[in-house]
């Protein structure tokens, strides 16, 4: 008896450190893990990605001019303090740019001969610092790029690819600079600082949470400028909207112990909707992202008095038809009737039925409805009075949509995807009094501000 016992003893110590071994060679990485990591940094320039570090490097894609793509077929770069150009591969200069000459590139230049090449300001022999008079004089000028507010100036520095399609630009810098160009390009550097801080603590949030990954893994870059991630340097950087990056620095928003991916939108109709409206399950990790009335204590919707807030289309029935076949990808013939056949939080559309006389489809999720009734060839009359022409998507998908005759009336509320934070909501609050502790808290339910 007491043999079976030793036997069995010994047999469940050997299976204990059988499946101890499975699990630790599972928790330690691959050779091929290891190989890919160190092949990543060993192609970066020198600097601290993590993170989770005070201040990490970031790296963006530079879009072109109407952030159409990503590779430019020439680029001009300029800084007032001059350029020192370095091949990726190596660490010594390869040529200088004087005080305000003008660097004229293409993908054929020799200077890619050796693989991509890095663009900084000028340093100094002497000191070893950048060679600058001013912060403005140390930025880099793309002189062949146009932006919001003209001709853009980055801090940081520029790494140029060269591909069959053109130049691909990834400008790096400190994720805290970065902010300093973000944040005015995605909210009005004259709102409330309150709101303008909400707007640092979600963009700070949002870029975390993209570091974790490439977006751009073949030019080790996390994001680009464009909309596709946070817009970045179309406008330039302005005294209130620094002030709101410094004032939460390095502030995160948290959820159960982990950065939130923080989603903000321009206008509310009234109310926020759930991540369900873009096909995604709520579950116990994205729960803040539940929709809420956006409204004071006595239940006045804060956005009641702006532009936005309501909105009215008429759009003849053939020109629907068409942008519908256009944009679905699907031919449906003429276009007999349309109904929204199933709603999410706040009244939002997430599934739509489109019968035509060939065809009848239904469109799901807020996203690919917007864009099944956007594109041009109609107006949009704000409840201002201001008329605009239509966009590629429609301004929400908080609409209700009737046939008149011989044309669609679709009557609306709000604008942007109606997901997290409205940015003017957030002003409204901010006006009347709100911190932005108290307005994150309210957008995003259960988070807290670290």
């Amino acid at each position: 008896m007491k043999r079976k016992i030793q036997v069995l003893y010994i047999g469940v110590a050997v299976l204990l450190a059988v499946l101890f071994n499975v699990m630790l060679l599972q928790l330690l990485p691959s050779k091929q893990e290891k190989q890919d990591q160190q092949n990543i940094e060993s192609r970066l320039p020198t600097g601290d990605y993590l993170p989770d570090s005070k201040n990490p490097l970031i790296r963006v894609v530079i879009k072109t001019n109407g952030f159409q793509g990503i590779a430019h077929a020439e680029v001009k770069l300029s800084a007032e303090c001059g350029l020192d150009i370095k091949c990726s591969q190596s660490e010594e200069t390869t040529q200088e740019i004087a005080q305000g000459e003008v660097l004229t590139l293409t993908p054929d230049h020799p200077l890619f001969k050796e693989g991509s090449i890095l663009v900084m300001p000028k340093i100094s022999n002497e000191t070893g610092t950048v060679q600058a008079t001013s912060d403005n004089a140390s930025r880099i000028v793309i002189n062949s790029l146009s932006r919001g507010y003209g001709t853009p100036s980055y801090r940081g520095i520029m790494e140029l690819f060269s591909t069959p399609e053109g130049i691909i630009i990834v400008n790096e810098l400190p994720v805290e600079e970065y902010l300093y160009a973000v944040v005015p390009s995605e909210m009005p550097a004259s709102y409330c600082i309150e709101a303008l801080k909400c707007q640092a603590i979600c963009a700070r949030s949002y870029a975390y949470c993209q570091m974790l990954n490439f977006g751009y893994p073949e030019y080790y870059a996390h994001v680009d400028d464009s909309v596709s991630f946070q817009v970045y340097g179309n406008s330039k950087e302005q005294e209130t909207t620094t002030r709101a990056v410094k004032e939460t620095g390095g502030k995160k928003l948290w959820y159960r112990e982990q950065v939130m991916k923080t989603y903000y939108y321009s206008t509310s109709g009234g109310h926020s909707t759930s991540i369900e409206a873009w096909g995604t399950k709520l579950t116990d990790h994205n729960t803040y992202l539940k929709g809420v009335p956006i409204c004071d204590e006595q239940g006045n919707d804060y956005e009641r008095q702006l532009p936005w807030y309501r909105w009215e289309a008429k759009v003849p029935q053939e020109l629907l038809g068409n942008l519908i076949e256009l944009n679905a990808g699907k031919e449906i013939g003429n276009l007999v009737n349309i109904e929204v056949i199933k709603q999410g939080v706040g009244g939002i559309a997430l599934e739509l039925k489109v019968t035509g006389s060939l065809k009848t489809i239904t469109i799901a999720t807020e996203n690919k409805i917007r864009k099944a009734l956007g594109g041009s060839g109609y107006e949009i009359t704000k409840q201002d009075g201001v008329v605009v022409k239509s966009s590629n998507l429609l301004p929400s998908a908080f609409f209700t949509i009737e046939k008149n005759g011989e044309s669609y009336i679709i009557k609306g509320r709000g604008y942007g995807h109606g997901i997290g934070m409205s940015q003017n909501g957030a002003n409204e609050m901010a006006k009347s009094g709100k911190t932005y502790e108290e307005i994150l808290d309210y957008f995003y339910p259960g988070t807290q501000v670290q």
